[in-house]
């Protein structure tokens, strides 16, 4: 049965990435939430889908006391979507201002994964290969997913993630199919995908193509479009 997971909270009704998103998404009745962090100045994890505030600085450049108030550390977001699953996206790519070859922040949500005995209740992914192969490394029993853009070819993209042994890929709606969905499901990958708001797609990726999860911005029409189907 395909899973719906909440696209940074139930960002439409509430401001994403934020506390109140992530519980509007349980209310709603989401089986997961994905979520987005980024290292501060003091190397604390903070959620935050861009490099930079609305106001131009760079997280990397802030104490995590100089955050905003609506931009939670890991934690404390953990807490907040304690008996969903939880999609950590770890920001890390190296066009981003932020970029870190070290991959701190897989080694730091690894350790909190630990601290947390949460292995069972998250999956971690990245644009970057980089990073969650850190992520196996230090724990092979964390799942991971591969972010694939829409720019690339996906068979070579899933590849990649077949051979680093990745849990899971993560393919943009708009290319997804179920030739693709098919190849990865031989290959014991589930197929997540992101970001999709439309009931008539969602069931179709769904009944058709068999996706594993559907990260949407809306996750009450999502289940009632797949209670529909």
């Amino acid at each position: 049965m395909t899973a719906i997971w909440a696209h940074r909270g139930a960002s439409v009704a509430r401001r994403e990435n934020t506390i109140e998103a992530f519980a509007e998404a349980r209310a709603q009745g989401a089986a997961g939430v994905e979520l987005d962090v980024r290292r501060t100045a003091d190397r604390a994890m903070a959620i935050h889908h861009d490099a930079a505030l609305a106001d131009g600085r760079l997280l990397v450049e802030l104490p995590a006391a100089e955050l905003p108030d609506h931009v939670p550390l890991l934690d404390a977001a953990l807490d907040a979507c304690h008996g969903m699953v939880v999609n950590i996206e770890i920001k890390n790519v190296e066009v981003d201002p932020d970029f870190d070859a070290d991959q701190f922040l897989a080694q730091a949500v690894v350790d909190l994964v630990h601290e947390r005995q949460a292995t069972g209740d998250v999956l971690v992914s990245c644009f970057g290969l980089a990073a969650i192969d850190r992520v196996r490394t230090l724990d092979p029993a964390i799942p991971t997913g591969y972010l694939a853009s829409a720019r690339w070819d996906q068979m070579g993209a899933l590849q990649r993630a077949i051979d680093g042994g990745h849990s899971a890929f993560h393919p943009y709606d708009l290319v997804v199919n179920a030739e693709l969905v098919a190849a990865a499901h031989d290959a014991g990958i589930a197929v997540n995908v992101w970001t999709v708001d439309d009931p008539d797609r969602i069931r179709w990726l769904a009944s058709d193509c068999g996706v594993d999860a559907i990260i949407t911005n809306v996750p009450d029409i999502a289940l009632a479009a797949l209670a529909k189907g």
